[in-house]
């Protein structure tokens, strides 16, 4: 059962629940909504952008959370939508137009696709971008063979993120090879002997998804015991600082905000699950691009004829990513308080 709150004109929010709402639920989502009423409708004419059935967007996710703790029972999904013309433009990556709204907004009734057998390795990677090399294609092509089967599209796939650059860090990890002489190291061994070098203040480095640096002696303002009512009192006690640098450079490129936004949230959730006791303090972001031609004012970006981009323009990656990442730090109460940006072309040979 969807419920429509809010003004058709400018914009409604759709709140599916499990049963019918309650008189003392429906003054309290009103109140929510910052006091938008409900529409006593089972569906709404005009065009209207918002999120697809298929995708929750994690607005939605806070959303249904904050019901939650205002104790209202039987939230499952909670989006909102606004009024457009049909001729109005979205962004078409986020976003779908509607044509009304109704009871069947969140319906999803699209069928599973079947398994399919994968006959040429080879050309699945390129079909669908998965960037096998040649050794991954040679090896899957042998475990095809030593299985007596043909493997399946989702092992093929799965194959080729787990054993991504990204998850496996083969490059950082591999043999390096310079002039046909063997290194005696990798990249990553090099970047960790740092740390095995001057270890300092190092408390954990390399052994989880976030490093550990001893910090200040802090003053801490809590009750006496935890287990039962007190009185306050400070004390100190040895801090512990986490460090962690995530990097969402595809994602952002592909749907800078949201990319962005769960670069911060990977970062987040990684130092949060790094021990108990753990609290986000403050994020910052780095941003590089291409020029962003902002405007006319920069005579070294006129040197440089501006691309066709594939997916966002460096102009949108530097806007909306900023504000991805600022979005989701302030949602789960870490600032963005510093970074940096670099805009940056450069021409070699034909090459841009």
């Amino acid at each position: 059962m969807i419920h429509f709150y809010g003004n058709p004109s400018k914009s409604v929010y759709a709140v599916q629940t499990q049963a019918p709402i309650s008189a003392e639920d429906d003054q309290k989502l009103q109140w929510l909504f910052a006091d938008a009423p409900k529409l006593e409708a089972d569906a709404l004419s005009g065009f209207f952008t918002g999120p697809r059935a298929t995708t929750i967007t994690p607005w939605s996710t806070n959303a249904v959370e904050i019901t939650q703790n205002m104790e209202i029972k039987g939230i499952l999904r909670i989006e909102e939508f606004h009024t457009c013309e049909e001729s109005s433009p979205y962004d078409k990556m986020l976003l779908q137009k509607f044509d009304g709204l109704n009871q069947s907004q969140f319906d999803v009734t699209i069928e599973a696709v079947g398994v399919l057998e994968i006959d040429d390795i080879a050309a699945y990677n390129m079909q669908e971008g998965l960037s096998l090399s040649d050794d991954e294609i040679d090896y899957l092509i042998t475990l095809s063979e030593k299985l007596d089967r043909k493997l399946t599209d989702s092992e093929v796939f799965g194959f080729s993120q787990v054993n991504s650059e990204h998850c496996r860090h083969k490059i950082f990890n591999g043999t390096f090879i310079i002039d046909g002489e063997e290194m005696p190291t990798s990249l990553f061994k090099l970047i960790k002997e740092t740390s095995k070098r001057w270890p300092n203040g190092i408390v954990s480095a390399y052994s989880d998804n976030v490093a550990f640096v001893e910090g200040p002696q802090a003053e801490q303002f809590a009750p006496k015991t935890a287990n039962k009512p007190d009185v306050y009192q400070t004390s100190l006690f040895d801090s512990v600082i986490s460090l962690k640098a995530e990097t969402h450079n595809f994602p952002t490129t592909v749907e800078p905000f949201n990319g962005a936004a769960t670069g911060s949230g990977g970062e987040i959730r990684d130092r949060l699950a790094g021990g108990q006791g753990s609290l986000p303090l403050a994020g910052t972001a780095v941003y590089m691009t291409s020029y962003s031609r902002l405007n006319d004012e920069r005579p070294w970006e006129n040197g440089f004829e501006a691309r066709k981009w594939l997916y966002q323009t460096p102009m949108d990656i530097l806007i909306k990513a900023s504000n991805g990442a600022s979005d989701f730090g302030n949602k789960f109460g870490q600032p963005l308080i510093t970074g940096s940006v670099l805009t940056f072309e450069h021409q070699e040979g034909d090459q841009t």
